[in-house]
């Protein structure tokens, strides 16, 4: 197999992915970015993971893919966020923006080809306003501007939910200025204290679903291939999106809708009000990035991951047990692979992004590694670990560099390290077993563990 396919959310099937670009060259993705007025959570890093995965996949098959993932830099939670910090909300933003791309760069993420910026867009914001008035698909009132849902026949398809239902049990609140209580806002006035920009409609700001339809238009056009983001998304952020698109202009908006699951923490569902999310920033503390993006890869990616500490556990002993066939052979230049197509994990990445069989599948190339002792073949094996591997932004340190990572506050320096098992080889050499075995004690206390091989003594961080 080497067509790519992927699980359309709007028909709940499987099928295989075909670019709108008629040379079948071309590639467009939009992913939703986080709100930029916090650190982000982790399960704000399971979508930026998983489109990234999908990423390399896609460079993998098309030479010329367009990956955009934008910042939301206008939002109310923003405005409070500033207020209560007293800060400015370019300040905030921009801080909160600049951690955002800290943290996601020790997750291995690669740079999006594009990350658009609301407040950059806001002329374009307008002109989609315009337009959906025009065409009769939204109205002004009481200084709004909203969408009339009732005017699109197939509002409801993506989230598999039916107007008429939605309009009778409507629990939002309904605004006196509202035709219809599902209508959604396009645009509305500022209060004194919040941006504000300049409309037909009176000074204001947009409504959250208008800013990424008017991103894509702008950056990657009427119609995209594959438009993702995480299972919350799709109602109403998702479904408001696509009536926004369709209805103005008359096009499909998005050939393909990926969403990832939930994560939850220790069994239950991952929520601010609970308190139990988990800061990318704080994990990034105890485990390194490369740890963070390995567990949230190990479950298939529509699939609820449950967060717990063994979970980071498990995701750094496989790391280890990689890194450890990897290190046994660092003298061993690797052959490059220059085809990936027939390698069983690039054939499970086809297949709806199954990153647990493309891992189950690193760990068999792990062991005929571990098991050859011929060079050459150590030579293949490492090249097709390394490039299968690479498609999913692990195993990107030198071996020696992951077994001697930072130590944490208080620990041993690799300084100190290497000077311990240098008197401890020493201590061997003058036959002082005693004060050998009591220097190997106070490393393994420390969190060292020590192996002896034929290339002298190996040190891991345990």
């Amino acid at each position: 197999m080497t067509e790519l396919y992927l699980q359309n959310t709007q028909t709940g099937e499987k099928t295989a992915f075909t670019p709108i670009d008629p040379a079948g060259k071309k590639v467009t993705m939009y992913v939703c970015g986080p709100t930029v007025y916090n650190y982000v959570h982790i399960g704000n890093a399971r979508p930026v993971v998983v489109f990234d995965t999908l990423f390399r996949v896609l460079q993998s098959l098309y030479p010329d893919v367009v990956y955009a993932r934008n910042l939301t830099d206008v939002d109310d939670k923003i405005n409070a966020a500033a207020h209560a910090n007293g800060e400015s909300i370019l300040s905030l933003t921009t801080r909160f923006a600049d951690a955002f791309h800290e943290d996601m760069a020790q997750l291995n993420a690669l740079t999006p080809t594009i990350e658009p910026r609301a407040t950059e867009t806001i002329a374009e914001m307008v002109e989609l306003i315009d337009n959906l008035i025009q065409k009769g698909h939204a109205y002004v009132a009481d200084g709004h501007v909203l969408f009339d849902v009732t005017s699109d026949p197939n509002y409801g398809e993506l989230s598999s939910r039916k107007l008429e239902d939605m309009l009778a049990g409507a629990r939002v609140e309904i605004a006196d200025y509202k035709q219809n209580p599902a209508d959604f806002v396009l645009w509305k006035p500022s209060k004194e204290s919040e941006p504000s920009w300049p409309s037909p409609w009176g000074d204001g700001r947009p409504g959250w679903h208008l800013e990424c339809t008017a991103m894509i238009n702008k950056h990657l056009g009427d119609r995209i291939d594959i438009h993702g983001g995480g299972q919350d998304l799709i109602f109403p952020h998702h479904e408001n999106e696509r009536a926004q698109g369709q209805c103005a202009h008359g096009t499909n908006y998005v050939n393909i809708w990926l969403h990832n699951g939930y994560i939850n923490i220790d069994g239950e569902k991952m929520s601010k009000s609970l308190g139990n999310f988990k800061l990318v920033r704080e994990l990034l503390k105890n485990f390194h990035g490369e740890v963070l993006r390995f567990a949230l890869l190990m479950a298939h990616y529509r699939s609820p991951l449950n967060w717990t500490e063994d979970l980071l556990t498990d995701a750094k002993k496989q790391l280890d047990g990689f890194y450890t066939a990897l290190r046994k052979v660092q003298q061993v230049a690797a052959v490059p692979l220059n085809d990936v197509s027939q390698e069983p994990a690039y054939q499970a990445l086809l297949d709806d992004l199954n990153t647990p069989l493309a891992i189950s599948e690193l760990h068999q190339l792990t062991r005929q590694l571990n098991k050859t002792e011929v060079e050459s073949e150590q030579a293949i094996l490492k090249g097709r670990l390394l490039a299968c591997a690479n498609l999913l932004g692990i195993l990107q340190e030198p071996a020696e560099t992951w077994f001697k990572q930072p130590s944490q506050e208080g620990g041993l320096s690799d300084a100190n390290i290497d000077a311990l098992i240098q008197a401890r080889a020493e201590a061997k050499a003058a036959k002082d077993f005693s004060q050998a075995d009591a220097i190997r004690d106070q490393l393994t206390k420390a969190g060292i563990a020590l192996e002896d091989t034929a290339n002298g003594t190996q040190w891991t961080r345990s």
